[in-house]
């Protein structure tokens, strides 16, 4: 599948190994994630009093679907401080593109193949 509109955020191919390429099981999971994204992506202000509980769930996540740099960072601003908030709001918009196009263009396959 030529997935040329991705950024590389999120690596699809170990997503689709964990989930023993189930498509189901991986729509579910990425649809999860960008459910959860909106309400972590709230909470990762400096000012926000769960900044850290959100980066750490995130980090957890983030690493569960692929997004390994999206973890990492949101690791180091666990470890370092809301320095690295803005980085990992970047990130996680980078992901979230990844996973519309990677959903889409799963969509259009759905109707290239017979039933």
């Amino acid at each position: 599948m030529a997935r040329r509109n991705l950024t590389g955020a999120v690596d699809f191919a170990y997503l689709e190994n964990f989930a023993a390429n189930d498509a189901g099981v991986i729509e579910e999971v990425l649809n999860l994630f960008r459910e959860q994204a909106g309400i972590w992506s709230s909470m990762l202000d400096a000012s926000a009093e769960g900044w850290r509980d959100a980066a750490h769930t995130l980090k957890g996540a983030a690493r569960g679907i692929g997004a390994n740099h999206l973890g990492e960072l949101c690791a180091a601003a666990e470890a370092d401080g809301p320095q690295h908030l803005a980085d990992v709001l970047h990130a996680l918009d980078l992901v979230l593109a990844d996973i519309a196009a990677y959903q889409h263009e799963q969509a259009l396959q759905s109707l290239k193949t017979p039933r």
